[in-house]
C-alpha cells in the first residue's frame, strides 16, 4: 500500500511531533506534511527542522489540502475542534485521540470518512514504535509500519487491551527510578545506577524482541532465574507479595476506563 502524498495533523502536541519526525527522518517517507499552528512552539520547531512541513492556523485548510488527516487532539477539547470541520466522504482519517470511541468520533465528523484509530507511542520519532491500529486498514498500517511496526486489531476488544497495556510505560521507567533511588540509598551514585540500569533493561527488551511473535515471556523468566538464585528470589517476592496483584488490578482499572 502506497503512502499518501500529503498528511495533515490537527493538534500539535507530543505525538504529532513524534509522528512527523519519524515520517520525515532521512529518507523522508512522505513529500508533504501540514500541521496546525497549535501549539505554536511545536509547530514552529517542526517547520524549522523540516522543509516539508507547512504550518496552518486553519483546520479546514488542513482537511481540504490533505489525503490523510490525523486527529491528535486532547480528548477534553476534541469535540469543539472536530465538529466545525467539514470532512470529505471517503477521506482517510486517523484518530489518536485517547479514550474516545469510533462512534463518538464519527458523530462529530458527520461524514462518511474512512476512520481508523491508533495508539502511537513516542518511539515513532525514531521509527521504533509499535502501534495498535483498529480496525485493520492497509493505509494506516503502511504509515505506522514506516514508523516501526503496526499491529492491526481485528476487534475493539483487542485494541482496548493493547491500549491498556500501553499504560505500563510510566511504570517501566518508575521501576528503573525506584531501583536507582534504592542503589543511591545504599551508596551508589545515581549517575552510575542510571548508566547501568538503562542498558540492562534495553538488553532484556532486545532479547525479547529476538524471540519473535511466539516468544514465551514466562519461559524467558525461568531462563533468567537460576534455581535458588537471586532472580528467582526477587520474582517470587514480586509475584507472591502483592506485585502481580497490584499490576493486574491497575490494568483492570485502565481497561474499564478505556472501554466506557
Amino acid at each position: 500500500m502506497s503512502l499518501p502524498r500529503k498528511i495533515g495533523f490537527i493538534g500539535t502536541g507530543a505525538i504529532t511531533d513524534a509522528m512527523v519526525r519519524g515520517l520525515l527522518a532521512d529518507p523522508a517517507a512522505v513529500p508533504h506534511v501540514m500541521v496546525s499552528f497549535r501549539s505554536a512552539d511545536v509547530s514552529a520547531r517542526l517547520a524549522a527542522d523540516f522543509a516539508e512541513v507547512l504550518v496552518s492556523d486553519d483546520n479546514q485548510a488542513i482537511v481540504d489540502g490533505c489525503d490523510t488527516v490525523v486527529l491528535a487532539i486532547r480528548p477534553q477539547i476534541a469535540e469543539e475542534v472536530v465538529r466545525p470541520v467539514r470532512f470529505r466522504d471517503g477521506q482517510k482519517v486517523i484518530s489518536v485521540v485517547a479514550a474516545t470511541s469510533r462512534e463518538t468520533l464519527l458523530d462529530w465528523i458527520d461524514a462518511d470518512v474512512d476512520l481508523t484509530q491508533a495508539v502511537p507511542l513516542p518511539f515513532v520519532a525514531r521509527r521504533k514504535g509499535v502501534t495498535a491500529v483498529y480496525p485493520p486498514d492497509a493505509g494506516a498500517a503502511a504509515i505506522f509500519n514506516v514508523l516501526g511496526n503496526a499491529v492491526e486489531c481485528e476487534t475493539k476488544a483487542e485494541y482496548d487491551l493493547l491500549a491498556a497495556a500501553s499504560a505500563l510505560m510510566a511504570t517501566y521507567f518508575g521501576i528503573m527510578h525506584r531501583t536507582t533511588e534504592w542503589l543511591a540509598e545504599k551508596g551508589l551514585p545515581e549517575e552510575k545506577g542510571r548508566a547501568y540500569l538503562a542498558p540492562l533493561f534495553a538488553g532484556l527488551s532486545e532479547t525479547a524482541l529476538h524471540g519473535g511473535r511466539h516468544v514465551d515471556f514466562m519461559e524467558m523468566s525461568r531462563e533468567y532465574a537460576t534455581k535458588g538464585g537471586l532472580n528467582e528470589q526477587v520474582f517470587h517476592d514480586f509475584d507472591h507479595k502483592g506485585g502481580t496483584s497490584a499490576l493486574t488490578k491497575a490494568l483492570d482499572r485502565v481497561l474499564e476506563r478505556i472501554s466506557r
